[in-house]
């Protein structure tokens, strides 16, 4: 039998993406409707403010306005696209939004990213925490060596009564914008994946990219997985993790350290420059996160080797 051609193993790589790709965006679809449509109820009702209306005192110690209990509230229900509107309405001093803006890039989208990295092997309430609390360790860290000083309070949450139909034609716009967006993404990713595989082209990153990952703490199988989360973000990019997972080539073990780095730094590339419109200076949106993220790493793998020595101390008695 003659050797295929390059063609014909092009083909056949889009044959054999194209029905994992569509079932992997029907998953994500099937999570994104429902929960945009429950932040779209959240928000018309009021209840995002009110949330906020009781947490706002929090972030005066950060170096934050009260007003920033809103943004982030809605930035962890919604995506990153909802915070630069919200940040160009509020006109906030550089120095604040940046802070916030940092926080929201570690906290957002919460519900379908936790979905992506909990079915790749980690700990969903782990998650949650470790960005949570990563967002507001880079406040405070940002607080402290950013020049200038904390602007006054001089901002007040403010309901908007916007009619309803009004709301959710914004709704069914941003949504199909966003569906289009995931079957498109999703399925070349995928594509180009299996395509790179074909032709051994992934080995062909991880050797040069070995140093950076040491340095990170993250194992060589988690290579590509983390290139895809720092080009276009973590729920884009789930079909490539999630396809490495089940296919074998990355351990939930290895996943799971990948999953600690890249919640709290994805998308290094295109939401950074999104703040770029609102005038932020972006160096200070990526660097942050990407220590930050590389301690968590470091981090767990520690205490992965203390549970081990602990347990292995434990059954000697």
């Amino acid at each position: 039998m003659e050797n295929p051609t390059i063609l014909q193993r092009i083909k056949h790589s889009i044959s054999s993406a194209l029905p994992k790709g569509m079932k992997t965006a029907w998953w994500l679809i099937k999570i994104t409707i429902p929960v945009s449509f429950g932040v779209m109820l959240l928000d018309y009702f009021g209840i995002l403010s009110l949330i906020a209306l009781y947490t706002g005192s929090l972030f005066r110690h950060f170096g934050l306005p009260s007003i920033s209990a809103v943004v982030l509230v809605t930035s962890i229900f919604a995506s990153i696209y909802s915070v630069v509107a919200v940040l160009s309405i509020l006109e906030l001093p550089m120095r604040e939004g940046i802070i916030l803006a940092s926080m929201c890039l570690v906290s957002h989208n919460f519900i379908i990213e936790t979905a992506v990295t909990t079915r790749t092997g980690s700990s969903a309430i782990r998650m949650l925490l470790l960005r949570l609390g990563g967002s507001f360790v880079i406040a405070w860290m940002l607080n402290l060596i950013m020049p200038g000083s904390i602007s006054p309070d001089t901002h007040s949450i403010a309901q908007h009564h916007e009619e309803f139909g009004a709301m959710l034609m914004f709704w069914l716009s941003s949504t199909t914008r966003i569906i289009i967006k995931i079957l498109i993404l999703v399925n070349i990713l995928l594509i180009f994946q299996r395509i790179m595989d074909e032709f051994g082209w992934i080995a062909a990153i991880e050797k040069p990219l070995s140093p950076l990952m040491k340095i990170m703490g993250l194992p060589r199988s988690t290579t590509l997985s983390w290139v895809i989360a720092n080009l276009i973000g973590l729920a884009y990019g789930s079909a490539i993790m999630i396809d490495e997972s089940e296919k074998g080539k990355m351990s939930r073990e290895d996943a799971d350290l990948l999953n600690h780095h890249i919640s709290l730094s994805h998308s290094q590339l295109e939401d950074p420059l999104l703040f770029l419109t609102l005038g932020f200076t972006i160096h200070w949106l990526i660097w942050p996160r990407l220590i930050i993220a590389i301690v968590a790493v470091w981090l767990r793998k520690a205490e992965i080797k203390f549970m081990s020595v602990y347990h292995h101390k434990k059954g000697d008695f």
